[in-house]
């Protein structure tokens, strides 16, 4: 299966990710120029081969009206609206622009939480910015033309200490990073700055299948896209490594197990909505005979690995045990799209899920119901 790895060992943003993308391709400076022919009002997209710390790689450099990135006194500030209808008429595949709007769903959903207010209030700054959006449609575009089976990084080292924004000085990772890096493996210290940002965080939480180490893979090709800060001594970077990986597992949940005797269907009822409602992947009970002859019921909660400590702390709360079992599943995971398809009763939305061989569809429940409400 063809397979594209993301080492996040100093972190990830949106031009590095780019630059790495870039660098994976034969020739860098006619995709970038494929990006400049979009139509992004006043955006330049450059790439030009360098070095940190004897490493070579690609650097991506993105100008609005001549103004470079790191100058926020000249960024757009903008709503989600203007961003989703700009990325919409983009002249991009319709994956690339449901890909696109999607990550800044993601974003503005995070920006939201962090600075509480609903997301249609939310105005984007460094996120927002016209060169954050060729960073995201650039990233979109390339792994769109890559088309890998499926789509794998490291655990984030997100850095440490503080950094200056549109907001003021906030911690490292900054709270809307901290968001979007939920139920993700992350790390710090060492480095003293910001090495993931928002940008960067979103596309890892969209794109990547799992996080985990490099699997077993025969590498043909490795990208490198440099960042523009200097942390010595080392290379701030991320590599990009493509080739064919074997057909093991690619991911892993926890999953969480408690007997229960003392409760009745509606309490289980609502722990399980609780739990749902909280992001759960799947809530499930079994019938169970339980010590002295009595019936009871076998809860079982699947979750990210990341998140097992904050499920389990929800079961202890929302149920009568008093203690919870805890074991780590590999598992095999189709790559999925949902796309909507026009039928002469109307718009339905259809689940793709394709890898190992495998290819297969299926119209979403609550989709097709819609069509047939009185």
């Amino acid at each position: 299966m063809k397979t594209l790895y993301i080492e996040c060992h100093m972190g990830a943003a949106g031009d590095m990710l780019l630059a790495g993308l870039l660098d994976l391709t034969e020739n860098p400076r006619e995709w970038a120029d494929k990006i400049n022919g979009l139509g992004l009002p006043g955006v330049r997209v450059s790439c030009e081969s360098a070095q940190k710390r004897g490493i070579r790689g690609l650097q991506a450099h993105v100008t609005v009206d001549g103004h470079d990135e790191e100058d926020h006194r000249h960024h757009h500030h903008t709503g989600l609206l203007d961003i989703q209808k700009l990325i919409a008429s983009l002249p991009v595949p319709p994956r690339v622009k449901d890909d696109a709007a999607a990550v800044y769903q993601l974003i503005a959903g995070a920006e939201a939480e962090a600075h509480g207010r609903p997301v249609d209030l939310v105005h984007f700054h460094e996120v927002g910015a016209l060169d954050a959006v060729a960073d995201v449609v650039g990233v979109c575009l390339l792994i769109d033309a890559l088309a890998p089976g499926r789509i794998l990084a490291s655990p984030v080292h997100v850095g440490g200490g503080t950094v200056k924004c549109a907001h003021g000085v906030m911690p490292v990772p900054a709270p809307a990073t901290a968001i979007l890096l939920r139920g993700v493996p992350v790390y710090g210290g060492g480095v003293e700055g910001e090495l993931c940002t928002p940008t960067g965080a979103a596309l890892l939480r969209y794109f990547a299948g799992a996080f985990a180490p490099l699997p077993p893979m025969t590498v043909e090709k490795t990208g490198v896209g440099l960042g523009k800060k200097d942390f010595d001594p080392r290379c701030n970077c991320v590599r990009l490594f493509w080739g064919e990986a074997g057909q093991g597992p690619n991911g892993a949940v926890a999953e969480l197990r408690c007997n229960l005797d003392d409760m009745t269907g509606e309490e289980i009822g609502f722990a399980a909505g609780v739990l749902f409602g909280e992001g759960a992947l799947d809530v499930f009970t079994l019938p169970a005979q339980m010590k002295k002859g009595r019936p009871g019921i076998l809860l079982t909660v699947l979750c990210p690995e990341g998140e097992a400590d904050r499920f389990a702390a929800l079961m202890l709360k929302h149920t009568s045990t008093f203690g919870v079992r805890k074991s780590v599943c590999e598992r095999y995971v189709l790559e999925r799209t949902v796309e909507r398809r026009e039928t002469p009763y109307g718009a339905v939305a259809v689940k793709a899920g394709f890898g190992y061989g495998v290819a297969k569809e299926k119209a979403e429940y609550e989709s097709v119901a819609k069509l047939i409400e009185p």
